[in-house]
This record gives C-alpha cells, sequence and structure tokens, in this order.
C-alpha cells in the first residue's frame, strides 16, 4: 500500500512541478484545463466502456449506489451541523461542505484501487463514481453551492443533466451492452484500452498541476480543520461501519471503504469558482487531505483488512 501510494505522489508531483516551472510558458491552470477536459470527454468514457461492459454489474451495483448516497450523506450533515455550531459565513460553509462530502474517488481512488486490489477494483471506483458520487454532486452538490454562493448561474441546469455527461453516457451504453451479453469486437478492445492507459497519469498529473502552498493560510485553518476530522477520519470510520450491512464479499467492502477515505475531490474548485464561494478555503482543503492522504490511507486500508 505505501509504495503504491509514492508511485501515485510521484505523478502527483510531476503536476506541482509544472505549476512551478511552467514548461513551455504555460501555467498550471492552462495545462490542467486541457488534460481534464481530454480525460472528460474521451479518455474517461473510453475507460468506462472498456471496464463497465466486461465487469460483472448486478445487484451488487444497487448496494455500492446505496453505500456512497448514505455515506456522502453522513458527511454532509455532519460539515452542515458543526458549520452551523461554529457560525461559517455562508461562503467558508458552502466551500466546506463540498469539500468534505465529496472525496476524489476517481482522480486519485481509481488509480489507488487498481494498484491496490487489482484491476476488478477499477470497476468499483467507477460505479461509486457515476452512479453515487457524481449524480449527489451535480444534484445536492450544486443546489448547496447555489443556496451558500452569492451568485449563482442566470441559466440553471435540470437536475437530471448529469446524465448526458460523457463519462455517464458511457457507462449506461456499456452497461446496456454488458446485460445483453454482446461481445466486444477484438479492435475496438484494443483501442478502448490504449485509450484507458492515458486516464490514470494524467489524472494524477492533473492532480499535482490543482494544488498549491499559497492556498495554505492560518486564516483558512479553523474552517479546514473540521473537513480534515470529518473526511479523513469520522467519514471513513462510518463507511467501514456501514459496509458490514452490505452483501458483498470483504475485498470489496475494503474497496469501498478506501474509497470514501479519499482526500478531497479537485472539481469542487470549479463550483467554488462559479458560485463564488470561498475558493482559497476550498484549495487549502484539496491540499492538506492530499497530503495527509499518504499516512491516513495506509491507516484505513490496515484497519479494514486487519
Amino acid at each position: 500500500m505505501i509504495s503504491t501510494l509514492w508511485q501515485m505522489f510521484a505523478l502527483i508531483a510531476c503536476g506541482v512541478a509544472w505549476r512551478y516551472w511552467r514548461p513551455g510558458n504555460l501555467s498550471a491552470e492552462q495545462t490542467r484545463t486541457v488534460l481534464t477536459t481530454l480525460v472528460y470527454y474521451l479518455l474517461l468514457p473510453a475507460l468506462v466502456l472498456d471496464v463497465l461492459w466486461k465487469a460483472d454489474v448486478g445487484i451488487h451495483s444497487l448496494q455500492y449506489t446505496l453505500f456512497g448516497a448514505v455515506c456522502l450523506s453522513f458527511a454532509m450533515a455532519c460539515i452542515w451541523l458543526c458549520g452551523r455550531l461554529l457560525r461559517f459565513k455562508p461562503q467558508q460553509l458552502g466551500a466546506v461542505l463540498l469539500a468534505t462530502s465529496f472525496p476524489n474517488v476517481t482522480y486519485l481512488g481509481l488509480p489507488v484501487l487498481e494498484q491496490t486490489f487489482g484491476h476488478w477494483a477499477r470497476s468499483v471506483a467507477i460505479q461509486i463514481d457515476l452512479f453515487a458520487t457524481a449524480p449527489a454532486l451535480l444534484t445536492v452538490g450544486i443546489a448547496a453551492a447555489r443556496h451558500y454562493g452569492q451568485n449563482g448561474d442566470q441559466t440553471r441546469q435540470p437536475i437530471w443533466s448529469f446524465l448526458t455527461a460523457p463519462p455517464f453516457l458511457a457507462a449506461m451504453l456499456a452497461v446496456v451492452l454488458n446485460l445483453c451479453r454482446v461481445p466486444a469486437p477484438l479492435w475496438l478492445a484494443a483501442m478502448l484500452q490504449k485509450l484507458s492507459a492515458g486516464v490514470v497519469p494524467l489524472m494524477l498529473i492533473s492532480l499535482g498541476l490543482a494544488l498549491s502552498w499559497r492556498a495554505v493560510t492560518l486564516r483558512n485553518l479553523p474552517y479546514v480543520t473540521p473537513v480534515i476530522l470529518i473526511k479523513m477520519g469520522l467519514m471513513p470510520w462510518f463507511a467501514l461501519w456501514f459496509s458490514q450491512y452490505l452483501a458483498l464479499d470483504q475485498a470489496h467492502k475494503n474497496a469501498l471503504v478506501l474509497e470514501m477515505a479519499m482526500p478531497c475531490m479537485v472539481l469542487g474548485i470549479v463550483f467554488c469558482d462559479r458560485y463564488q464561494l470561498d475558493g482559497s478555503l476550498y484549495a487549502m482543503a484539496v491540499t492538506v487531505t492530499t497530503l495527509l492522504s499518504l499516512v491516513t490511507l495506509p491507516f484505513w486500508y490496515q484497519i479494514a483488512t486487519g
């Protein structure tokens, strides 16, 4: 587990180095936008189609969705209550709510699960993202950002707009082909595998591009502390407890628990900018929890597998 994380963080460090050296005079923001757009619209849908077309999709997939929804709701309730008790301002409360509730189940979770448990764990990461985390983020998450932000979108999309996202469309197509037992042509399977190979390194480099020490300030420490305690402590503990009630084998339960122990997702920065939440606070939460995950992920892995 430790060696796996060091490999992951070596790729993240490449993104951090790019932020400060700016090769080709390209800023971290420019480079990250290009990489994440390429991954989101082409490489990730190819990976989703490749994995779910051949995966064992069934009643356990509904358990992934239930597990993710319950764990996200628990974390959201905890940080909302904490923010109200500590009298966070709306912009800070909205930022910490997004940071605490939604773990980085794809950009970091997918490569960590694959390297730790094997190729079968890719299906777990993709399903819990597309069928639990992403729908919750693009509905409840956006609703919370609009509520606590100063200005929302002038043209608000319906809550079901996430159904048109390229990775979700690829997932629906893959599930249909899977259940109908349609075999994948060899040429298409080979092409999907080649496209899929670029997802993990580019996602980890993009994560490194999003990290910034400038966002780590003493002003944000009182707001980030509850995020750390809930996301890196209470949330995986609750996931470990709740996983006992799932009708899954222990390996799949361990993979699900590790997903809920992941640090803050990077995508939340976009919503903070769009709805004028405290973006620097969110950036600090991403940076600090990502670095802490080098210690907390092995800890929760040992607890789950011990």
